[in-house]
């Protein structure tokens, strides 16, 4: 996914408005560690169960910065842990495109790998459980993904996660499909 691909400019965020994900994701190439850089992709892939198309293309973006990055930080697992289990929960929320998907499966297969690798030497809870998330909705366990998550999301980053009292327990039949309870 080349980042000169014009189609960058039109995608969209977790609030359904255009959002170019650019900038931030070159920032973070160069100050891993920017608070300010993460807050902002949070608040823009992610709102209140929604993401666009921009979120997804962000994970790829994510997965790719984090190679480098020894352990990879919380955010960036609970970041994506957290836009697939919206597009997975929510029919509200767009597929994948399908010039995004082959990439954004390889995204989530290194950032299993990286989890793994993370779970074996990190102690702080908030890489665990982060990195716990994305292994268990990487193998398709996606309440037991959406409790790891859960534990370490404060309320405003978690509406996606458990939305209105409600509980979701995924049909092991179907990836999209949810019963309510």
């Amino acid at each position: 996914m080349a980042f000169n691909d014009e189609r960058w400019s039109g995608l969209t965020g977790g609030y359904k408005v255009v959002y170019d994900p650019r900038p931030a994701l070159r920032r973070l190439a160069v100050h891993y560690d920017d608070k300010s850089v993460w807050d902002e992709l949070w608040n823009e892939l992610h709102h209140q169960g929604d993401v666009g198309d921009a979120s997804y293309a962000a994970v790829v973006e994510l997965a790719r910065i984090s190679e480098g990055e020894t352990p990879v930080y919380w955010g960036a697992y609970g970041l994506a842990a957290t836009i697939e289990e919206a597009r997975l929960a929510y029919d509200r929320n767009p597929p994948v495109p399908d010039w995004i998907e082959p990439h954004y499966k390889t995204a989530w297969q290194i950032l299993f790998e990286l989890a793994l690798r993370d779970l074996a030497v990190s102690a702080d809870d908030p890489t665990v459980n982060c990195a716990l998330a994305v292994v268990a909705l990487h193998r398709g366990r996606f309440s037991l993904g959406r409790m790891a998550i859960a534990r370490k999301m404060s309320a405003p980053k978690c509406y996606g996660i458990i939305s209105a009292g409600s509980l979701r327990l995924y049909s092991p039949t179907s990836s999209r499909s949810a019963i309510r309870l």
